[in-house]
């Protein structure tokens, strides 16, 4: 093999570019960034992380209120639970 002309400078490009194109293949096939011509990189982007954000927000606040009125009715049960003078029940017989 002749290491003269350019059919090796060639053939050097040639496996440079190779190695770049499956380089970038297997990063963007495991979610890695990609790197652009310039050595910085470009991030994969989600059309749907917006919406996946919006739809987690709801269901974040949704839970916060369940929570809340959880929080309230135990409140309300340890002092139902906690009552040792009988004041509650005395309440209690006189609604009746």
């Amino acid at each position: 093999m002749s290491f003269s002309g350019p059919s090796f400078i060639v053939a050097i490009v040639l496996v440079c570019t190779a190695g770049w194109i499956i380089n970038n293949w297997i990063r963007a096939r495991h979610g890695y960034p990609l790197e652009n011509e310039w050595g910085g990189t470009t991030s994969k982007v989600d059309v749907d992380a917006d919406r996946k954000i919006d739809l987690l927000s709801n269901e974040n606040a949704t839970l916060n209120d369940k929570i809340g009125n959880l929080e309230e009715r135990i409140a309300v049960l340890e002092r139902i639970v906690t009552d040792k003078a009988g004041r509650l029940s005395e309440e209690i017989e006189r609604l009746r």
